[in-house]
C-alpha cells in the first residue's frame, strides 16, 4: 500500500515529460513562446503574417487587412480564399478578434506591443517583425511560423525555390543600375530610405539601391529639391491617387535636371505591392514586376 502513491507520482512526472516533449517552445520578440498543439484557427495582424502562412498552404481566419481584401496582393487572396477582416493593421478590433475564438494570434512587434496583454488572453500570442523590417528579417519570420503550424518540411523547400527564383530572375535584369523606389500622394512624397525592406531586395537582386536617407521611419517625406540631390538613375513610383504631386513637379524646371527624367527612367508601379507588402510572395511579385518593366 506504501508504494500506491510512489506509484501516482511517477506516473504524473511521466505523464507531465510526455507533455514537456510534446510542447513545442522558441524565441519570439517578448521572450519564449510555447505551445503544445498545433493551430487550427489563427488570425494574423500584418499581411507579411498572412504571406507566410500562405507560401505552406496555411489560411488564417482572420486578417488585419484594414478593412479592405485588396490589401492583399490577388495571389495571396486566390490563395487564402476568404477570412474575416479584423480592423486595420495599426488598431485591430479586439472584440473581433476574440469572436473569432482564435488558437493562435501572429503580431507584430512594432505595431501591437501595446496590445500584447490584451492579445494573450484571447489566445497564445506570437510576435514577431513585420513593420520596418529587413530581407532577413522576413525570411526568418517565415520560418518561425512555419515551426509553429508544424510546416518546417515544407517552408525549407519553399525557401529553396524562392531562393532559386530570384537567381534566375536576377540574370533578367540589368545589372549595377541605381534605383530609388518611391510613394506619391496628392500632394506629398516619399522616398525608401537605404536601409528599407524594398533596398534589401533590390540589393539582393545584384541592382544598386540610391544612397538617401537613414531613418527610424523605413520611408521619409522628401521635397523635390531633396530628391534631385539624391538624383536616381531610375526612379520607381508608386502613386496612391492620380493625378499626384508628381504631376505638378513635371511642371517645374528643377524637374528637368533629374536623370530618370531625361533619360525616361521614371517607372509606375502598383503602390499596394510595393509599399504595404512583405512576405516570400509579395518579394517574388516585385521581382516579377521589375523584370516586366525592364524587358519592355
Amino acid at each position: 500500500m506504501q508504494n500506491k502513491p510512489n506509484i501516482i507520482l511517477i506516473n504524473c512526472i511521466f505523464f507531465m515529460l510526455c507533455l514537456s516533449l510534446d510542447a513545442l517552445s522558441l524565441k519570439d520578440y517578448k521572450g519564449t513562446f510555447t505551445i503544445d498543439y498545433i493551430p487550427k484557427r489563427i488570425v494574423v495582424l500584418e499581411l507579411s503574417f498572412a504571406d507566410a502562412l500562405a507560401i505552406v498552404d496555411i489560411k488564417p481566419i482572420g486578417i488585419a487587412d484594414d478593412n479592405d481584401e485588396r490589401r492583399l496582393i490577388p495571389e495571396l487572396r486566390k490563395k487564402i480564399g476568404t477570412w474575416q477582416s479584423v480592423g486595420i493593421r495599426s488598431q485591430p478590433n479586439l472584440e473581433v478578434i476574440s469572436s473569432l475564438k482564435p488558437d493562435l494570434i501572429i503580431a507584430d512587434i512594432r505595431r501591437h506591443e501595446a496590445i500584447y496583454e490584451s492579445l494573450k488572453k484571447i489566445a497564445p500570442t506570437l510576435i514577431l517583425p513585420s513593420k520596418r523590417t529587413s530581407y532577413k528579417e522576413v525570411i526568418s519570420t517565415a520560418k518561425i511560423i512555419a515551426k509553429v503550424v508544424g510546416k518546417s518540411t515544407q517552408i525549407k523547400k519553399r525557401l529553396e525555390e524562392h531562393e532559386l527564383y530570384l537567381k534566375k530572375m536576377s540574370k533578367l535584369l540589368p545589372q549595377n543600375i541605381e534605383l530609388q523606389v518611391s510613394i506619391a500622394k496628392d500632394d506629398q512624397f516619399f522616398l525608401y530610405t537605404s536601409d528599407s525592406f524594398i533596398a534589401d531586395v533590390i540589393n539582393k537582386l545584384g541592382l544598386k539601391y540610391a544612397k538617401n536617407f537613414k531613418d527610424d521611419s523605413e520611408s521619409r517625406y522628401a521635397s523635390l529639391e531633396q530628391l534631385l540631390s539624391i538624383n536616381p538613375q531610375y526612379l520607381i513610383v508608386g502613386e496612391y491617387v492620380k493625378p499626384s504631386i508628381i504631376q505638378q513637379w513635371k511642371k517645374k524646371t528643377l524637374w528637368n535636371y533629374l536623370r530618370a527624367s531625361k533619360k525616361d527612367h521614371l517607372i509606375e508601379v502598383e503602390p499596394n505591392l510595393w509599399a504595404r507588402s512583405r512576405g516570400i510572395l509579395a518579394i517574388e511579385h516585385i521581382v516579377q514586376d521589375l523584370v516586366s518593366k525592364f524587358a519592355k
